[in-house]
This record gives C-alpha cells, structure tokens and sequence, in this order.
C-alpha cells in the first residue's frame, strides 16, 4: 500500500501535485494540491494541525465552516487557511478552481516542551484558532520553502522539514493562542550556541554527513529543544542547521568525486540524495557543474 499523507482522506487523490509521503519527513507532511471548484472537503477531522497556504492566487472565493464558525474568504497567493488538531471541517467549498494549494500537517508533539523548551500545558492544542483568510509572511515563507523541497529534493530535506515544522509551532504559538501560553512563550530568548556546544555540534555533523542527521539529535547533542538549537544554532553560524548540513554534504561530494571509485549514483546515496537525478539537480545549481562534468574537470587539472 503506498504511503499518503493526512490528506488523503480528507481530500482524496484528485489534483494531487506533490507530495512529501514517502520521503521519510518526521517533523510535518505536505501535499500541494489543486482543486477544483465545488465542495472539495466535508465532515473531516485531522489528527494534526493543518495549515493551508494558497501557492498561486485566482481569486476564488472560500466558504468553510468548522467548529460552529463560518468564514468566507478570498483565495490570493499566500492566503492561509488554519484548522486545528482534533476538529472537524463540515465542508469546504470553493466558487472557482484554485491551481495550487499547500497543504502542511503539524503533528501535535511540535507543541511540546521538548520541541519549543517552555512547557505550555496540555491545553494548548485546544487554543489554536479556527482562522480563514489571514497572512503571515514567515509562515508563507516556509510554505514556499517545503514547495521548493517537494519539487527539488535535497540531500537534508528531512533536517529541514523538522526545522521548519518547529518554526511553524512557534509562530502559531506566538500569533493564534490565547494569551497565557503567549506570555509564557516571551520567556523565550535568541542567543547563539557558546563554543563548546557548537563545537560539538559541528564535529557530529562532520563524522556524520553520511549518515542521517536529524534536529532531534542534533538539539540533543546541544541540550537544547528542537526550537532553541535551530535558532541558536542560525545566531552562531550565521544560517540554520538545514544549509549548513546540506553545504557540507557538497563538499563532501566534490571531495568523493575527485576520488573517483564511486560512481554518481553511490555518491547520491550515500549523502542522502533519493536519486543520481535529484543529486545532479541539488550539486549544479550550488556548484554551477554536474557532478560528472566536475569529476572530468578535476580529472583534467590533475594532469595537468
């Protein structure tokens, strides 16, 4: 049977563009989608928290209704729709068709204290808001951020999806949660990881990049949550944990393609790429060559 995301059901198999199923993402799933117009989704439950992000714009108009609340909204590019764990879309319905939507679930264990380091209570879930219609240009950014991943795939996209999910809990903490858990949530502080933890960080990605690097263990090596190392780790390397691990798996290909006792397609694999295609893609558009031509021009400088 072929792994689906939480919106199989919901949505069923039609219009479906990309999707993260089968990629092995742990921190949230997605699905970009189009839909036609019409009722696309009726009496549904989730079991995440799913945060729906317009990709493209058309100007349908959205009814929705859940929780006893009725909106209607208008579908423009970065247009974002919430609907939280645990309750139920009666119908969503759409004027005109809508070419491209991303659909991301948020697992709930994002809300945690270990993942966001301040301990929120059990009831926070519960206080997410049914919202239509708003924007929040961080949130969209990481909505185009897993589109960019869904389409190209990267040799971390996993270390990703979990960075980005962390991000995602924090700002709907931040932004949709009554305000006890936001004031609880202030506590919170942006400083860089002191050069004893980053050190150890860095020697772990180092003796791991061909293996598979997670926020998780990585936030553990710091003894920090998921959400404090990822932006203590930003603060003290100047990028998130995600570009950092995927620039020293390139560099880690170009040393492996000089060497030249692994073929393309070994090198792909062994740095975590699905695919010699998705390696090829990743190395060129960071390096400028494919990894063959890279490997013939080094064989050519050698001789020289």
């Amino acid at each position: 049977m072929a792994v689906q995301t939480n919106g199989a059901k919901k949505y069923g198999s039609a219009g479906l563009r990309l999707s993260s199923a089968g990629r092995g993402w742990t921190g949230l799933s997605a699905d970009l989608r189009s839909h036609s117009n019409g009722i696309v989704a009726r009496k549904s439950t989730q079991p995440d928290t799913e945060i729906s992000v317009d990709i493209c714009g058309n100007g349908s108009v959205v009814r929705r209704q859940g929780g006893g609340i009725f909106e209607r909204t208008l579908a423009e590019r970065g247009t974002i729709w919430l609907t939280p764990a645990g309750l139920q879309d009666d119908f969503v319905d759409l004027s005109d068709p809508v070419p491209g939507i991303l659909h991301i679930y948020l697992p709930s264990s994002h809300f945690s204290q270990a993942s966001l380091g301040v301990d929120l209570g059990k009831s926070v879930i519960g206080s997410l808001r049914f919202q239509s219609g708003f924007a929040d240009p961080l949130m969209v950014g990481i909505a185009f951020a897993i589109v960019s991943e869904l389409e190209s795939q990267t040799s971390a996209g996993t270390l990703l999806a979990e960075t980005l999910a962390s991000s995602l809990a924090a700002r709907l903490v931040q932004n949709h949660l009554s305000p006890s858990p936001v004031t609880a949530f202030t506590q919170l502080k942006q400083e860089g990881l002191d050069r004893r933890r980053l050190c150890r960080v860095l020697d772990y990605i180092e003796n791991n990049l061909e293996g598979d690097l997670t926020l998780d263990r990585l936030a553990s090596i710091a003894c920090l949550s998921r959400f404090h190392f990822a932006r203590a780790f930003k603060v003290a390397m100047g990028e998130s944990p995600y570009r950092y691990v995927s620039a020293r798996r390139l560099s880690r290909a170009q040393a492996l393609l000089i060497r030249e006792d692994q073929s393309l397609l070994d090198i792909a694999l062994t740095l975590n790429f699905s695919s010699q295609a998705n390696f090829t893609r990743a190395f060129h558009k960071v390096i400028g060559q494919t990894p063959g031509q890279f490997r013939r021009s080094s064989r050519e400088q050698d001789r020289r």
